[in-house]
């Protein structure tokens, strides 16, 4: 199944969820604010969503400076 990661294609399983793809790229979903197709989901969900064919996810991540 084809979805686009931040922009790129990138092929994943059937029924992967959100939090998978998280933990398969190593990103504690803590630290990431999560977009599925132009909406934000609470970090509750992420478990739930299952993710679909040509799905858009961008994951942003958050940074500290000063």
């Amino acid at each position: 199944m084809l979805i686009y990661l931040n922009g790129s294609p990138k092929t994943i399983t059937d029924s992967k969820t959100v939090a998978g793809l998280l933990q398969d790229l190593a990103i504690p979903h803590a630290l990431v604010v999560v977009e599925l197709n132009k909406t934000i989901l609470h970090p509750d969900s992420h478990a739930a969503t299952v993710l679909k064919d040509n799905d858009q996810m961008e994951i942003i991540r958050f940074v500290g400076g000063g």
